[in-house]
């Protein structure tokens, strides 16, 4: 089971295992927001498990410039829709194809369903007639999330929802 560890501001700091999660909130360094059906059982009592923390003390994170794009973090960042025709995308596309001095930058790569990657194949957008619904760019360093929200649980959706509004 994990639990999602929330700053003292609030905002999604990380996803850990239930068992450390319970570790923080006996040491006195979180509160408990949120509790799994499922409790912990211990030889002498038995501890709700946590699935939402709050750490007491505000942790600061070191936020660089975003890494190189990656094929999730692209899709995660387009919302996993097509950026030409707006259905579920699953595949990357280079705007400027790569065949054409294109490079693989985060303002040049889109998400993409597979029918319209195979029509577009090297083709400009020019060429096609085609927009973007978005204009690509990198993602500021500030709207970092865990790798574990690409799929959050329902419990944690009350706190997750301030922070992808942010």
């Amino acid at each position: 089971m994990r639990t999602l560890v929330l700053n003292a501001g609030y905002e999604p700091l990380s996803v850990v295992t239930s068992r450390r999660a319970a570790v923080l909130v006996m040491r006195g360094k979180a509160s408990v927001l949120a509790e799994d059906r499922i409790p912990i059982a211990t030889p002498s009592l038995m501890v709700p498990r946590p699935a939402v923390i709050l750490l007491h003390h505000y942790v600061r994170v070191a936020r660089h410039a975003p890494a190189a794009p990656s094929r999730r973090s692209i899709l995660r960042r387009d919302g996993r829709l097509c950026t030409y025709c707006s259905r579920p995308a699953a595949t990357v596309d280079h705007v400027i194809p790569r065949a054409r001095g294109g490079d693989s930058s985060w303002e040049n790569l889109v998400a993409c369903c597979g029918a319209c990657n195979a029509r577009k194949g090297s083709k400009t957008l020019d060429e096609l007639g085609w927009t973007l619904t978005i204009t690509p760019q990198a993602p500021p360093h500030h709207v970092w999330m865990p790798v574990e929200l690409d799929a959050p649980r329902d419990v944690w959706m009350p706190f997750l929802s301030h922070a992808r509004a942010c």
